[in-house]
């Protein structure tokens, strides 16, 4: 990720003057529905959940929140109460219970949590030992409910607030399964004088089968004699339990339809030659590295209801996004000297850049282009680009955050730019005058490639997921979900700075962090990495990816980069900078597939709390200055082998 952007913090610095020198009041305009109706929680009876007492929405996610759809009882749907979600710190109107009314599940990335006042972790499986998750007798459990199956994760505290106000949170270090119902099961938590805590009233009324005086105690008493059964089998003692509770993740339909459906539609606009565009400029030797820099804009589909920042999705009768006109999207084109002095056709790069940065990130990348001869294309992530980044900032401290939705929306805008903009340049592009140096093209349009960085990794493991027409890429220093990667980036800490100025609880954070993350999966890599090489989506090919992860990474947790790669189905090259992660085999070199490479810098260990890594110099962007790195990417674009160029571990060459 680029470590700020500027926009933004414009944008963060105005808005601080603004609440240091007068009260908290919000008012805008904004065309978000109100708060659906009350009448859909049948499992509740109220607003808040009793389970946790001390915050309304715990735990989180619960299936007391997962109902048939008021407008279509064949499906189900997400709905809080009226005053179920946190609110600003003015007490303003909160965050309408509707904001994802359109998942039919919970994210499948979300960490489940809960509130005990006064936990610690003693005993608890951290990321340090994660295979401690499995036992019998962990004081956490989180199981498929119908197989009863373990799910491995550690558990923390979110350290960002006091004592009395951490979210106790259960992170699974595998991608939870589509449209699956899971189980939480939480025992033997102490406090700091090592004494098991007590379960809230309305818990032990269920666990107990005495009597409470809130209605949704008895409303739930089937659906608490199935839990616990299931609890049972699978070797829990429910007489142990602190708290208990369910949840369903959402549907791959609910993630992925919308993405899915703009990219065939758009692709069947374009056709073979992809889009009509303008050269707006072309400048010759623009750098010591590359001969001719191009400027341009392609006309593409669109289906946002405006082309700029703050747009949202526009959708027909059958709830599927549709063509709203045509728009305009800025592309970049690099040759290499190399290339242009060999005249044969050099392959297509397309480059991902970083965190709400821009497409010429990728001059960045031009002595590597030179080195290794490919022409790089480049657009930007619209939706997490530098022009959204003051729209960004204005949501978190208007505490609008209902209107995320335009973040996720906009991103399945740029992801479909992206796809457009290889198409263009293995069609059209690559026989323009523009590109041809004594009348030969320069682009080989058979092989084509992605690179990402940051979040161009990040997004990038998107984009391979969905391509048609690239089937290899690298994608260094990445991870996900986002919902993992926020705390622990320093990139982050104005936007948390924004977020407590508005809403000060750092649990009611991490609730709106979790409702984020449902709109997100429908463009980030936790709704798509498990298909890039496996279970492809539907009329995709398969695809290989070689991740490059940066060990001690101050902006994007390795941790993350685990997640990912255990999606993925990605394997470590030997020999391995270290000899086990949970979860990831080792291969020998020479392997075809996906993998991981992991480059350590000396740093010291990292943090197994929710903070970022801060010690050392950061070594997010050292990997790309590596020779075994550069030469190890291009290798596998070449040739689909991922073989090792470190001089043994990769620390650093």
């Amino acid at each position: 990720m680029a470590r700020y952007a500027l926009a933004t913090m414009r944008s963060l610095l105005c808005y601080f003057l603004l609440l240091s020198s007068c009260a908290l009041t919000f008012a805008c305009s904004d065309t978000e529905p109100a708060a659906g109706p009350l009448g859909g929680l049948p499992l509740l009876g109220d607003d808040c959940d009793p389970l946790a007492p001390t915050y309304c929405t715990l735990p989180f996610p619960s299936n007391v929140y997962r109902i048939d759809h008021p407008d279509d009882p064949s499906r189900k749907a997400i709905l809080f109460g009226d005053t179920s979600l946190p609110t600003t710190r003015t007490g303003d109107v909160p965050v309408p219970g509707n904001m994802v009314l359109s998942s039919d599940g919970f994210s499948a990335g979300v960490a489940p949590f809960t509130h005990f006042p006064g936990a610690t972790i003693t005993g608890l499986p951290t990321p340090l030992d994660i295979e401690a998750s499995l036992d019998e007798d962990c004081p956490t459990v989180l199981i498929e409910a119908e197989t009863g199956k373990r799910v491995a994760h550690f558990a923390e505290l979110d350290v960002s607030g006091d004592a009395s106000s951490q979210a106790f949170m259960i992170r699974p270090v595998v991608r939870l399964l589509d449209e699956t119902r899971y189980i939480v099961a939480i025992r033997n938590v102490v406090d700091e004088d090592g004494k098991t805590l007590s379960a809230s009233s309305a818990f032990r009324a269920l666990r107990d089968g005495v009597e409470h005086p809130h209605p949704s105690v008895q409303l739930r008493r089937g659906l608490y004699s199935d839990i616990f059964a299931k609890l049972k089998a699978a070797g829990v003692v429910k007489a142990d339990l602190q708290i208990a509770w369910d949840f369903t993740t959402a549907s791959q339909k609910s993630n992925t339809q919308w993405l899915l459906h703009m990219r065939d539609h758009a692709l069947e606009q374009v056709g073979d030659n992809g889009p009509e565009y303008v050269i707006d400029e072309v400048i010759e030797d623009p750098s010591p590295s590359i001969a001719r820099r191009i400027d341009g804009r392609m006309t593409v589909p669109l289906y946002t209801d405006i082309p700029d920042a703050g747009a949202r999705l526009v959708f027909d009768d059958n709830g599927l996004p549709k063509q709203n006109g045509t728009a305009e999207y800025g592309f970049l084109v690099l040759i290499p000297k190399s290339v242009a002095a060999a005249k044969v056709p050099a392959p297509i790069v397309q480059f991902g850049h970083g965190l709400l940065g821009t497409r010429n990130q990728a001059k960045g990348h031009e002595e590597f282009a030179d080195e290794y001869g490919h022409v790089l294309i480049a657009v930007d992530w619209k939706g997490m680009a530098s022009d959204d980044s003051d729209g960004l900032a204005e949501l978190i401290l208007t505490g609008k955050v209902e209107r995320f939705g335009q973040i996720p929306d906009r991103l399945c805008q740029g992801l479909v730019n992206a796809l457009l903009a290889m198409r263009m340049a293995r069609g059209k592009l690559a026989v323009d005058e523009a590109v041809k140096f004594d009348g030969s093209s320069v682009i080989d349009p058979t092989r084509r490639y992605y690179f990402g960085e940051s979040q161009g990794g990040i997004l990038g493991a998107v984009y391979m997921a969905i391509s048609t027409d690239v089937t290899r890429g690298g994608l260094r220093v990445p991870g996900q979900p986002y919902s993992l990667l926020l705390n622990r980036s320093v990139d982050f800490f104005p936007f948390f700075a924004a977020l407590r100025v508005t809403y000060p609880d750092p649990v009611e954070e991490q609730v709106l962090i979790a409702l984020a993350q449902m709109l997100w999966d429908r463009a980030e890599p936790n709704g798509y990495a498990h298909h890039i090489a496996k279970d492809m989506l539907s009329g995709t090919p398969q695809h290989e990816v070689l991740m490059h992860v940066a060990i001690g990474d101050h902006q994007v947790t390795t941790l993350g980069a685990h997640v990912m790669a255990r999606a993925i189905g990605a394997k470590q090259i030997k020999p391995a900078t270290r000899p086990t992660i949970w979860g990831i085999d080792h291969t020998e070199p020479g392997y075809e597939g996906s993998a991981m490479v992991e480059f350590d810098f000396g740093l010291p260990p990292e943090p197994i709390t929710n903070v970022p890594m801060e010690q050392g110099e950061d070594p997010h962007n050292k990997v790309k200055k590596l020779t075994a790195a550069k030469a190890q990417l291009d290798h596998f674009f070449r040739t689909g082998r991922i073989d090792h160029f470190c001089d043994g571990v990769c620390d650093p060459e």
